[in-house]
Order: structure tokens, then sequence, then C-alpha cells
């Protein structure tokens, strides 16, 4: 299986890029996978900050689940990936599933971050969009998709989002292949391009 990983910080366009791909390859055999779907079933108390969960740490993902998955889809076989609640920030009882498959995009903030992981992708992608336009895209997402409200929302891009992001996601960026800036057209293309050279 041919299998790309997509990193970048919150809001900076991870999902709509790899719909952008998965709508170039037009195949019932590549799947789309969001790391967001791995985060631990209830938030780590360890990682609170002013009372608050820390979404934005590594430790908030549930890593050796996250390994099992994409060894037995890079193996040929399915899984049963976990769904998550935004709403209430919790993993919902409910799965999806996906594959087998030919091709697997998987994005998330902490794509890059494992190495273990890092070394299954075949291309590995980070979307470096600058601060103040992720920060308005978080925004208007999470006010009109996760309804929450904006103070909240500034609160937690003080608090967690924009420290994490410094300190651990930033850094992942030396292990992509391909850094993409805010156009995303011409990358979507080139991918697409590999994906339907190598996979299908």
């Amino acid at each position: 299986m041919f299998l790309v990983g997509i990193a970048g910080g919150s809001g900076s366009g991870k999902t709509t890029f790899a719909k952008k791909i998965v709508q170039r390859v037009q195949s019932p055999v590549v799947a789309h996978f969001s790391q967001d779907s791995y985060y631990l079933p209830s938030p780590p108390q360890k990682l609170q900050i002013n009372g608050e969960s820390n979404f934005d740490h590594p430790d908030a993902f549930d890593w050796p689940l996250l390994r099992s998955h994409l060894e037995k889809l890079k193996r040929g076989e399915s899984v049963e990936m976990p769904i998550y609640d935004y709403k209430i920030s919790r993993r919902s009882d409910k799965t999806q599933k996906v594959g087998p498959c030919k091709a697997l995009l998987m994005e998330g903030i902490f794509t890059l971050w494992d190495e273990e992981i890092r070394n299954l992708f075949d291309i590995r992608v980070y979307l470096h969009v600058e601060a103040d336009i992720r920060f308005i895209r978080r925004l208007h997402r999470d006010v009109r998709e996760r309804g929450r409200s904006l103070d909240g929302i500034i609160r937690q891009y003080y608090d967690t989002v924009r420290p994490m992001h410094h300190e651990f996601l930033e850094p992942t960026k030396q292990y992509a292949d391909i850094v993409v800036g805010e156009e995303t057209d011409i990358a979507a293309e080139v991918i697409s391009a590999r994906v339907k050279e190598l996979a299908l």
C-alpha cells in the first residue's frame, strides 16, 4: 500500500489538501485517514493547562492503536477506525471501516511526529501556512462546525495551540519530503499523479 503523510498546524488545510488529492485520483481504493480519530478516548488529566485539556500535545494521542492500524493497512488488511466527537471532546462508541486500500492519505497535526509511523510513509508532506491565517481558519471552523465559543477558542489558542505548535509541531517540518505553502493545487496535482503511478 502507498502511504502519504500530511502534517501541519491547526488550520493549515490538511483535510482540504487530502480531499483535493482524493478527488484528483478518483479511485475507490484510495482512502482518507484522520489522525484526529486517534485522540485518546478521554483527555489525559496530566496535560491540563489552566484546568483545560491540552489536545495539542503529542501525548494526547493513542499512538499504540494508531501504529497498529497503520501497520495492518500497510499489510493490506482493514481496520475499524475510531470516530472522534469534537463537540464533547471524546471518542464516540462508533467506528468506521477503512481498507483494504491501495493508497492511504493520513493527515493530522502530528502525522510526522512518531519515528515508527513516519517510516511507514512513502511521501511526507508538511503544510506551512502563516499563523494568522491558520488562526482565522481555526476560529471559523470551531465556531461553525464544533459549536465552540469565541472566547474559548482564543483562550485555547494562547494556552495550548500556539505554544505546542512551536515546541512540538513546527520541528517535524524537517522530516517532510515536500513543504507546501498556502497554495496547494499544484502540490495536489503532483502527489495525485504519483499515487496513480505507483499505487493504481
